[in-house]
């Protein structure tokens, strides 16, 4: 199974300039609510798979994109095209919300 990758804030900088359309977990390993979602991110992974990067990003660890983003609750999950953040749902929600939003993008 294609699991949604963990990156860096470089690794973001990266994917701003080169990916069309990607989806950003904003995750932290002491977030109860983000391992409620972190499944539905894989399984986000696993479908739009060739077609859309979606990523996990552990603000614990990299603030510069969340203080960017002005992420200050999560899990937090940015929707990007274009180098454009389209898109910010947070808190949990079913699988049907990220999966709605994505489809809008392509």
């Amino acid at each position: 199974m294609n699991t949604a990758t963990y990156i860096n804030d470089s690794e973001f900088d990266t994917l701003l300039t080169s990916e069309t359309v990607f989806v950003v977990d904003c995750t932290a390993s002491w977030c109860g609510p983000c391992k409620k979602i972190s499944p539905l991110i894989d399984q986000l992974a696993e479908e739009y798979q060739g077609r859309v990067k979606v990523v996990k990003l552990d603000i614990s660890e990299n603030k510069e994109t969340a203080t960017k983003f002005s992420i200050r609750s999560i899990p937090a999950v940015m929707f990007f095209k274009s180098s454009e953040l389209v898109e910010n749902i947070v808190g949990v929600s079913p699988y049907e919300t990220y999966k709605t939003a994505l489809d809008k993008l392509l």
